[in-house]
């Protein structure tokens, strides 16, 4: 299953990218459990990923909490906290 991912504020800096497709494994089926796959692609991923608390999600545009079931996503976004103004 190939999910687009999107990168969004520090997240997308420190990544060095916007977005990307991948492809996980079978083994990852929450957006956790992308995260730390992920987290073992580069060490730009690794450092953007390094403190889960500092990261949001959203799966088809929709806000989920990281221990969601990734499911048939189409996309996976991932961004900082969102702060009002």
């Amino acid at each position: 299953m190939t999910v687009r991912m999107v990168y969004f504020a520090w997240v997308r800096e420190r990544i060095g990218m916007g977005e990307e497709s991948v492809e996980p494994p079978a083994s990852v089926v929450t957006v956790a459990d992308l995260v730390d796959w992920l987290a073992e692609t580069s060490p730009a991923h690794a450092g953007a990923f390094e403190n889960r608390s500092r990261l949001r999600a959203a799966i088809d545009q929709d806000f989920v909490p990281l221990d969601t079931r990734i499911g048939h996503a189409q996309e996976i976004a991932i961004f900082p906290p969102v702060t009002g103004g």
